[in-house]
């Protein structure tokens, strides 16, 4: 049983890897890009499924929770180019009270660590559970703001759909090349190539969001934005 969920894991997480490398890489807004961000938005709630339940049994408390943040994350965004422009639901309040409950877990067990006599839990120190909280305090305060104004529309949606699957692919990557190095060839262990997918991720996020931020500005409205968003990111 294990064994099954824990390929499946992998499996779903190499395929989430590859068409989220493969929707960045294509034009936005287009069938191309449509179609591999739906399998990558498949993929990714499936390994963020399986990894958390497969932490359960390791078990690592904090792994549970990123894993829930990552199927957070993508259906989020999904849903962010899904809804009509300034109009939030029941979806919106119920992810915001589980990305609430991700932050809440992270620091409890952060400060387990910190009061553990080895400040380790489960073998992680405190500070990498900080780190992953602050990540779910932005996402948490994100949708917030999002549920306040009633919605979004334009840039701003187009931003958070980016921005959070991006965050998806980059924790996909890191578990991947910089977590799993263990199990590759000893002589490709520590080696600085497996640092770039993930910059490349990150400099993708980057560029997109000024791109996004710079068309918000300076033009009123952005043909290409437009298009993007109402063919659904």
């Amino acid at each position: 049983m294990l064994t099954a969920t824990l390929l499946t894991h992998t499996a779903a997480g190499s395929a989430g890897i590859l068409s989220g490398f493969g929707a960045l890489a294509v034009a936005k807004g287009e069938p191309a890009h449509r179609a591999l961000g739906t399998f990558f938005l498949l993929s990714m709630m499936l390994m963020g499924g399986m990894g958390a339940w497969l932490a359960i049994f390791v078990p690592q408390r904090a792994t549970i929770v990123i894993g829930v943040f990552t199927f957070y994350l993508v259906t989020t965004a999904w849903a962010a180019v899904r809804r009509p422009e300034n109009t939030t639901g029941l979806f919106e309040r119920v992810a915001f009270v589980v990305v609430l409950g991700c932050f809440a877990s992270l620091i409890t067990l952060g400060l387990m660590a910190q009061a553990s006599p080895t400040h380790r839990i489960d073998g992680f120190p405190p500070y990498l559970h900080y780190v992953f909280a602050s990540f779910t305090a932005i996402a948490a305060i994100s949708d917030l703001r999002v549920i306040r104004r009633g919605g979004i529309a334009g840039g701003p949606r187009i931003a958070r759909h980016l921005w959070r699957m991006c965050a998806a692919l980059l924790l996909a990557s890191f578990s991947f090349f910089l977590g799993q190095q263990k199990v590759m060839p000893l002589w490709m262990r520590g080696s600085p190539i497996f640092y770039a997918p993930e910059l490349i991720v990150l400099g993708a996020m980057i560029f997109w969001l000024i791109y996004v931020g710079v068309a918000k500005r300076y033009r009123s409205s952005s043909p290409r934005l437009s298009s993007v968003a109402a063919k659904g990111g």
